[in-house]
């Protein structure tokens, strides 16, 4: 029998990192590959990303929605906890040897609850780092405590997991997933981007991107004043806004 390896996703931010392994595991001998696809991917408010997954040519083995459509401290728990029936109830069926979670996100935490609960070993990409000012980091700590496999992107890192009381043998500093998906990157030209955004860059151009803090409360907005107020003064300069993540 093939060997199941089960990969998590919650959202096109870390489907991005893991598609290069994704594709490897895929032509694998004797490995079977399980995508379970959750979160932002089928919420049509976040573009419906799962429909990128499969025209990357990969099949999927379990949508789990959790109805992800406000991101209310109320909606999240309540997305939390259908995430936790749902995600148990895809393992059951997959029975998978082992099940791949990257990064920090509260739904990756709730499928490695799940895994916990249904005794399928984890193993958990990004651990170790530190995300000053967002919940995210008790997450990711917390799935490391609930992993039995580490791969780190930095030694600093891989002795963080280690400090958590990890076994060294199984923590392993591998580097980092994004610096080498940009190695395989295709990049388009400056004009080609121009064209595809409707943008001409021009001279000096900025890349912008605020991300909240989110163990603080209503603060996001004064924040976002404040740095809408620091590049206002700015002359010449093209200016590119993106959303978190």
């Amino acid at each position: 029998m093939n060997l199941r390896v089960c990969f998590f996703t919650g959202s096109r931010a870390e489907y991005g990192l893991l598609k290069p392994i994704m594709r490897n595991i895929l032509s694998a001998p004797g490995v079977d590959l399980q995508v379970v696809v959750s979160g932002s991917h089928l919420a049509n408010e976040y573009g419906a990303t799962c429909d990128e997954v499969e025209g990357d040519g990969f099949a999927v083995s379990k949508k789990v929605d959790i109805e992800l459509h406000s991101d209310s401290p109320a909606a999240l728990c309540r997305s939390m906890g259908m995430g936790l029936t749902g995600y148990g109830k895809a393992l059951e069926e997959l029975q998978p040897d082992i099940i791949v979670i990257l990064g920090d996100r509260y739904e990756s935490f709730t499928m490695a609850a799940a895994a916990t609960v249904c005794r399928i070993p984890i193993a958990h990409i990004h651990g170790g780092e530190v995300t000053q000012g967002a919940i995210d980091e008790a997450f990711r700590h917390s799935i490391s405590k609930m992993s039995h496999l580490h791969f780190t992107c930095a030694e600093e890192y891989r002795r963080r997991v280690i400090q958590l009381g990890e076994h060294p043998d199984r923590v392993f500093n591998v580097g980092s997933l994004g610096a080498e998906n940009i190695r395989s990157l295709h990049l388009l030209a400056k004009s080609e981007l121009e064209k595809q955004m409707g943008f001409p860059m021009g001279g000096r151009c900025l890349l912008i991107t605020y991300h909240p803090v989110t163990l603080e409360k209503d603060t996001a907005a004064k924040q976002f004043q404040n740095l809408l107020e620091a590049v206002d003064g700015l002359e010449d300069v093209r200016m590119i806004f993106t959303k978190a993540n």
